[in-house]
């Protein structure tokens, strides 16, 4: 972001802020020392738990600062004070990104972030030299990129990915700038920047600060007016919408749509502007790994259901430096592929856009999107009617995962495993299977093949009516292909490998990954020829109750 269009968004910001809680407390909706009392109550109990001593002395100052002040100031000092906080807050946000950095970091980039994930050896390194390492073997961009890069010339775009792995910030900032577009502003969680390697291509790749540790409601508020302003600004936005990474590995249902309605409103004060193209589009993309970095860590979390007390995880896999390198090292040594697709676009009200940025209705038809945000003749936002578009507009995501998903060697391998072991121990708690293991818990490594075989059919049925997506041994292997590229991946790199084959016979030799990599498959109504029920419930966040 350029350094003047910063401080522009930043002096917006506050003063609309200013505004809005005003105007809520002219109306008597909002009382502005309650704004300010819940702002110092929320931030005071955080910074208890704040490890860094010279942060939490320098936030304890500012905050007691702001309560002193507060208990003596009139009404219009009282909104001075409120823009004061929205200010520390914006500036904490808005990061430190750099043009100069950002280009000197993509000109040597593609070597350095394919050295990193490839993980080089120095030796190997030398002898390759000069010809250095690219992503080609590693990432995979498709779909539809030229409809991505034609909606950023008629507009501004929110791309909106899956979220599997703390790695998807730096694989689709990467993506972004292989497609020839711009570098997209991103929020990433604070918790990112602890590994130094990867922390400082997030800064310079276009990420802002995240704090999902602040639960005070005017820092949300502030974080949602970034984004907006942002995008008013013509700054391309990545918004993850899942939140945080899936815990159970499958794709997302249930989708966090506060930063997605940041649309409808850039588009609305856009109007208002006159601008010459105000249009904002949403555009899904899918990633899909082979293996995910953070499984175990994350598979964990599910089962314990720790993610409500828990909700952000500081110590898993991506905070080491060395077990990203062995992750990224065994990627590389079995010709892993990651996928990075791309789906058709949306208008922030959930209407399909074709390749001239023009809101299509069910029939094809072109639709002037501008009536759907007017208010007595005026472009006006209104909450109730907007949520409703953007609920849609999640709906219309969800079916673009789906179908964009690329199902991997290592989902159909743990799929057949776990559905056998589910069929010899039937009427048995999925928890407790997958925990303590089954009274039957080997399977035969030919009824693992028939199992692929039929879920195969399956897949290619559905890929072929366009449902999902297949790698390329899922596509064209046969099932002793699938099975032994699964299980190869599966012995590589996590602590103990999700299944082991001992002669004719497949070991689950850890459950909770098997769980993980399967989940992937959820979703697709697979259950209904396998005779068991779904593992997940709809929305993918729990499992399926009676599941057995």
């Amino acid at each position: 972001m350029r350094q003047e269009d910063q401080e522009r968004i930043l002096t917006e910001l506050r003063s609309r802020l200013v505004r809005d809680i005003g105007q809520s407390a002219d109306k008597g909706t909002t009382r502005v020392d309650e704004v300010l009392a819940d702002s110092i109550y929320h931030e005071l109990r955080r910074l208890k738990d704040e490890h860094d001593r010279k942060t939490r002395e320098r936030e304890m100052e500012f905050w007691r600062g702001i309560q002193k002040r507060m208990r003596r100031a009139s009404d219009r000092a009282q909104l001075d004070l409120v823009g004061e906080v929205a200010s520390h807050y914006s500036r904490e946000i808005a990061g430190y990104f750099d043009m100069r950095v950002y280009r000197a970091v993509t000109r040597a980039g593609e070597p350095l972030l394919a050295m990193l994930l490839n993980a080089m050896s120095p030796k190997r390194l030398v002898q390759s030299f000069p010809h250095l390492p690219t992503l080609e073997g590693t990432l995979t961009v498709q779909g539809e990129t030229a409809h991505l890069r034609r909606l950023h010339e008629l507009g501004t775009v929110i791309l909106v990915p899956t979220h599997v792995s703390n790695m998807d910030s730096i694989i689709v900032g990467y993506a972004v700038w292989k497609m020839g577009l711009p570098p997209f502003l991103y929020g990433a969680g604070l918790n990112l920047f602890s590994n130094p390697i990867l922390g400082y291509f997030m800064r310079n790749l276009g990420a802002y600060t995240v704090d999902r540790r602040k639960t005070d409601p005017l820092y949300k508020q502030v974080l949602k007016e970034y984004a907006t302003l942002t995008l008013e600004h013509e700054y391309d936005n990545i918004f993850f919408p899942g939140g945080t990474r899936c815990r159970s590995g499958a794709i997302e249902r249930k989708l966090k749509l506060g930063l997605l309605g940041t649309g409808i409103s850039a588009y609305v004060n856009n109007l208002k502007r006159g601008k010459a193209q105000p249009k904002v589009f949403v555009v899904p993309a899918t990633l899909s790994y082979q293996l995910v970095l953070e499984a175990e860590t994350l598979i964990d979390d599910f089962l314990k259901e720790v993610g409500k007390s828990r909700y952000i995880i500081t110590d898993d896999e991506f905070s080491k430096p060395q077990r990203v390198l062995d992750f990224a090292k065994q990627l590389f040594n079995l010709d892993s592929r990651i996928f990075f697709t791309v789906g058709r676009g949306l208008d922030p009200f959930g209407n399909p856009v074709d390749d001239d940025g023009e809101s299509l209705d069910p029939r094809g038809r072109r639709v002037d999107t501008s009536r759907y945000v007017m208010l007595n003749g005026q472009p006006a936002e209104h909450e109730q009617r907007d949520a409703e578009y953007t609920r849609e507009v999640g709906n219309k995501l969800v079916e673009s995962y789906l179908e964009d998903n690329v199902v991997q060697c290592t989902n159909v391998t743990a799929r057949a495993i776990l559905t056998l072991m589910r069929r010899q121990n039937p009427g048995m708690d999925l928890v407790r299977l997958i925990r303590a293991g089954g009274k039957v818990e080997d399977v035969e490594l030919l009824a693992v093949y028939r199992e692929v075989e039929r879920l195969l059919m399956e897949l290619r049925g559905l890929a072929g009516r366009g449902g999902v997506r297949l790698g390329p041994v899922v596509d064209h292997g046969t099932a002793e292909d699938v099975v032994a590229d699964g299980l190869r991946h599966f012995a590589i790199y996590h602590t103990e490998a999700a299944a082991t084959r001992r002669g004719d016979r497949i070991f689950p030799t850890d459950r909770a990954l098997l769980f993980y990599y399967q989940n992937r498959l959820e979703g697709y109504r697979l259950e209904r020829e396998e005779g068991i029920k779904p593992a997940l419930a709809p929305d993918h966040k729990s499992l399926y109750r009676g599941a057995a």
